[in-house]
């Protein structure tokens, strides 16, 4: 027997019943209907306004998002947003500080619901950032520092960049760097991609370029761990190769990495970093660099300048009016010829030296020895200074053999005190002060003498390299000129030389008193030495004219006694010598002898005239008899001991 069919209003009471009954798959099945049009309907454009505000009322800058807003959910979210722009500080002449054409972040939520901030990667596309120091000397990204909360810090594991650009502007310090971005492919075991570098720009108006590599900017994060980085710069001649890491990078008041720089002329770092050095020879020096605060030191540094070797240390204060630059040097073997520039003087050029191409051009011959290149007096007070050098050994044609040299420069002042050199086993003490706050400098030179050795005077002559005696002496000088020829042309004051008893080669006495059968005599034999009694010689000078106050070599064998002037300012030299020898010679000329010509080309001639005349007489003299033209050449040996001490020697 079939059942009855059910009534339709039966079968909706049934339903309806049965929904009744589950509330909760009702309310589900409502979701999941709405959650599909949701779905279908849904924009994350939408959340574009609340994130730019929540930008902006964090950082106080403007912050859009112009492109699509998209959020691929799931256990890693991806968040993409396009056309981002970060506004500038209100100073800035541009309204955007940052910008990017796409933006791509991956954020973990399951530690986001935990309250912390995994971001995976960050991925931007053509990032532009313009950092600039504003007319107050702030930076335009001085309005992030301090801004945490102190809550757990946000974790960025890798960064990849695609075509980004840096810019760094200072107008005040004549500064533009321009700096193009790019992530590399990680090598094994780097969490995060390496960048590789290449810019160009302006440093304190002086172009430069720069490539180099640098670890992931996402390592800047982390305060504790070094960022790694090795860049090149090159701005003219001038080379720089700086690498190694950095603990905290953004403490851009204190940090340190290694720095080595080469270039043409040390004179070239003015107009890069404001330090006014002297014109060198080509350099290459590297050490360690680290700033703290408004200091920069240069620690531990060791390199060459021109032939000789250099090492110390370097600070550089720049938190006063001037800067302040302090150094202490050591060089084991120094090159004199490589001080030529800061005595205003060409190096020389020929085999085995090593000028720049400046001084090349410089040291062309013109006849002079002393030094006439003007000083700049801007850069003499561009600057303080206090620099000690100190040169275990001295390369030179003097016979030098170290040197301690203190310069102290103040406000245009410059000391130097002492400026101490060993010479031929004895020693030059000396200061100099040279005043630049007005033009002309004036200059003042006082300069002991003490315990030179006379032999050692003359290591290479035959004649005079084994004569025994210590001579000593002093310079007191004042002078004004912006060079060193000018101060020496136009100087006042004194100088004086002297030395006691020792011992000079026969020879040499016979040819200076011009005894020729003597002198041809220990021609052929053997030379040997005599007593010298005293010798001594006493300038006054008068604008740069040394005149001779006294001027005496006294021997047992000879007395010469000399006057006349050397002109400092034109170089030239016009001393007359009279020889006295005390034994009978017949062949002695007992002629005077006169110095003259030029520091560079001297000149040594006996008075031809005074020659000429006793020539006249001996042979008028052989005319009458043969044996009487022998008559006008003795010598009867007029001179007599001086008995002059030995006021001067040490």
């Amino acid at each position: 027997m079939s059942e009855a069919p059910v009534p339709p209003s039966a079968r909706s009471r049934r339903r309806f019943d049965t929904i009744a009954d589950h509330p909760w798959r009702t309310a589900l099945a409502v979701a999941a209907v709405g959650l599909l049009v949701l779905l279908l309907l849904w924009d994350w454009n939408w959340f574009k306004g609340p994130v730019e505000r929540a930008v902006e009322a964090r950082t106080g800058r403007s912050f859009t998002i112009g492109g699509d807003l998209d959020v691929d959910l799931g256990r890693v979210t991806t968040i993409r947003a396009d056309a981002l722009e970060l506004g500038n500080a209100d100073w800035s002449e541009d309204a955007r500080m940052a910008a990017a054409d796409r933006l791509q972040l991956s954020i973990e939520i399951l530690p986001l619901l935990r309250g912390q901030v995994r971001i995976p990667e960050i991925r931007l596309q053509r990032p532009q950032v313009r950092l600039e120091i504003g007319p107050d000397r702030e930076g335009n990204w001085n309005a992030f520092a301090g801004d945490g909360d102190g809550g757990n810090p946000i974790q960025l594991q890798r960064l990849w960049i695609d075509d980004g650009n840096l810019l760094f502007l200072d107008p005040e310090g004549e500064t533009e760097v321009d700096v193009q971005v790019a992530s590399e492919t990680p090598g094994e075991g780097d969490a995060a991609p390496p960048v590789a570098i290449t810019g160009e720009g302006r440093w304190r108006a002086a172009e430069f370029e720069l490539e180099g590599t640098a670890q992931s900017p996402l390592d800047l994060q982390d305060a504790d761990s070094p960022y790694r980085f090795d860049l090149h710069a090159r701005a003219g001649a001038t080379r720089a190769h700086a690498r190694g890491s950095l603990v905290d990078a953004f403490q851009f008041e204190n940090f340190g990495f290694q720095m080595a720089l080469a270039g043409q002329n040390l004179e070239h770092l003015y107009p890069l970093l404001g330090l006014a050095m002297p014109p060198t020879p080509p350099y290459s020096v590297d050490g360690q660099l680290r700033r703290e605060g408004t200091s920069w030191h240069y620690r531990d540094f060791s390199g060459k300048v021109g032939d000789s070797d250099l090492a110390g240390s370097v600070t550089v204060e720049t938190g006063g009016e001037r800067n302040f630059f302090k150094a202490d040097l050591v060089s084991k073997l120094l090159d004199l010829d490589d001080l030529a520039g800061f005595l205003g003087a060409a190096p020389e050029s020929g085999a085995g030296e090593t000028p720049s191409p400046e001084q090349e051009a410089e040291a062309a011959d013109d006849g002079r020895l002393i030094p006439d290149t003007p000083y700049e007096l801007d850069k003499l007070n561009a600057m303080d200074a206090d620099v000690r050098l100190r040169a275990q050994r001295i390369e030179a044609d003097l016979p030098l053999d170290d040197m301690d040299a203190h310069l102290f420069l103040e406000n245009g002042l410059l000391r130097l005190e002492p400026l101490n050199f060993g010479v031929a086993d004895g020693d030059i003490r000396s200061t100099v002060r040279m005043d630049a706050r007005e033009a002309p400098i004036r200059t003042t030179l006082d300069a002991d003498v003490r315990g030179l050795n006379l032999g050692s005077l003359f290591p290479d002559s035959a004649l005079a390299g084994d004569a025994v005696g210590r001579i000593g002496g002093h310079a007191r000088l004042a002078g004004t000129g912006n060079s060193i020829a000018a101060m020496l042309g136009s100087s006042d004051g004194e100088l004086a030389v002297g030395m006691g008893k020792g011992e000079v080669s026969a020879l040499l006495v016979e040819l200076a008193g011009i005894d020729i059968a003597e002198a041809l005599g220990f021609l052929f034999t053997n030379d040997r030495k005599i007593p010298i009694r005293c010798a001594f010689a006493d300038f006054a000078v008068a604008d740069g004219v040394m005149s001779a106050n006294a001027l005496a070599f006294d021997t047992t064998d000879t007395l010469i006694i000399g006057e006349g002037t050397i002109d400092l300012d034109g170089e030239e030299l016009d001393l007359l010598l009279r020889p006295r020898p005390k034994d009978r010679s017949l062949l002695s000329l007992r002629s005077p002898l006169v110095i003259g010509g030029t520091f560079s080309d001297p000149s040594f001639r006996p008075d031809l005239a005074r020659l000429g005349l006793r020539g006249a007489i001996a042979l008028a003299l052989g005319s009458i008899a043969p044996p009487a033209a022998l008559l006008a050449t003795l010598e009867l040996g007029p001179g007599e001991d001086s008995d002059c001490g030995g006021e001067y020697a040490r």
